[in-house]
Formats: C-alpha cells, sequence, structure tokens
C-alpha cells in the first residue's frame, strides 16, 4: 500500500457498506457475507425487456437495500468498491468471453451535480479495476425524468424512460457489459440496451449489485378449476 493510501486508511478506514464494520481492508465484513441474501444459481440471471440478460450477486432487500440507498443518496461513495467487486465476480461467472467494454447508466446531470457522482460510473470503474481496465462512457442521459421508484408498474416505468439515453461515439461492434446498481422492472436497463443495440453495439448484457425478487405472475381473471 502507498503512503497516501495507509494515511487514508487512517483517517477513513474502510467500512464494511451493509453494517459499517470498520474493516483493515476494502471489503465486505464475514458476518454480512453469511447473512446476506444471495442470489442462487437458478436466479442469477433474468432476461430484460427486449431480451438483455442480465446478472445480479445479491437480491434488493434487508440490509442490501439499506447499504445500496446509503451509497446512493447519504454519500457513502466508499461502498462502490466492495459492490463493484461482487459485480465484477458476478459477470465473470456469467458472461465469460461476452463483452470486450465495460460502460454503465449514466445519471443526469442535474443528479449529477445534487449528487457530487455517478453511483453506476463508481460501481463500473470499481469493477474495472479488477480487470485492469476502465470502462467508456458510452451512454448519455438527456433527460432528468422521474426516478423510476416512484412510479407503480412495469408499463409506467417503461414509458417513464423512453428516449432518455442517446449512444455516444464508439459503440458500433463493441460487445459491451452495461453495469448499474439494482435492476427491478428492468425498464431502465432494457431502454439502454435498446439505444446501444440501435447504435450498432454488436453484443449488450448487463450486471447490477443487487436485484428485485421477481413476483410470481398473478393468474388471469377467470382461469380456474372450471376451464
Amino acid at each position: 500500500m502507498s503512503v497516501g493510501g495507509a494515511l487514508l486508511n487512517l483517517f477513513f478506514p474502510p467500512k464494511c457498506p451493509f453494517c459499517g464494520a470498520v474493516l483493515s481492508r476494502q471489503g465486505i465484513c464475514g458476518d454480512c457475507r453469511r447473512m446476506l441474501p444471495w442470489t442462487q444459481e437458478t436466479e442469477r440471471e433474468r432476461t430484460l425487456p427486449g431480451g438483455a440478460r442480465c446478472a445480479s450477486p445479491l437480491f434488493y432487500e434487508d440490509m442490501v437495500r439499506d447499504g445500496i440507498l446509503r451509497f446512493k443518496f447519504s454519500g457513502n461513495a466508499a461502498a462502490a468498491e466492495p459492490l463493484g467487486g461482487l459485480i465484477a465476480e458476478c459477470a465473470a461467472e456469467r458472461f465469460p468471453g461476452e463483452f470486450d467494454t465495460v460502460s454503465w447508466v449514466p445519471v443526469s446531470a442535474r443528479r449529477l451535480r445534487r449528487r457530487g457522482y455517478d453511483q453506476a460510473r463508481l460501481l463500473a470503474e470499481a469493477a474495472c479495476r479488477r480487470w485492469d481496465t476502465r470502462p467508456r462512457p458510452l451512454l448519455r442521459k438527456v433527460a432528468d425524468n422521474p426516478a423510476q421508484s416512484g412510479l407503480e408498474g412495469a408499463s409506467a416505468r417503461r414509458a417513464n424512460v423512453l428516449g432518455v439515453y442517446e449512444a455516444a461515439d464508439g459503440v458500433s461492434g463493441r460487445r459491451i457489459l452495461l453495469i448499474d446498481d439494482i435492476v427491478t422492472t428492468g425498464s431502465t436497463l432494457g431502454e439502454a440496451v435498446r439505444v446501444l443495440r440501435d447504435a450498432g453495439a454488436a453484443e449488450v448484457v448487463c450486471a447490477t449489485a443487487a436485484a428485485a425478487r421477481l413476483r410470481p405472475e398473478k393468474p388471469c381473471e377467470g382461469h380456474g378449476k372450471n376451464t
């Protein structure tokens, strides 16, 4: 460790992103690792609207939800390092050899000014440090739409993100790993993937730190024992 890094750890010691326990190095404490709601083999990957695949190591609930909310809204930017490490492990496991470029789903300029950082970019940079590379800014957010978390239903979420992204230069022919913090209905990632594909991306796969559990679909009305 460099002298600068040692001093930084002395005054701002690394902490577990979920419980806040002080650690000797960046990571997740042993107790939290045992208690986290890890996705299992059959749950780790899902299909987004539009057909792209998305992998996530954790479910977005309980301590994971609390940790990611602190990361996004309470200035806990240091959580990007361990969370990005989890994304890197998951993406390497699920998509070996399927991407040659890493990018992220950007926030709007307004939210970037308010928050001070783009949490998805920090996650992408942390993941890329495991691979000794850097992410590329392949998307721009051109509209400051309402937060997805305030909307009910997949159709409302899909409508809310239509047209809010545009592709940057350099997308054509690339096989892209697109990173975000969480996936719920998949509307945001699905729209971002569509924009990249329309710009000529050869392939797009996605990874997030956490995923909302998929709810079983309710049976259609009138479908029952008498049919």
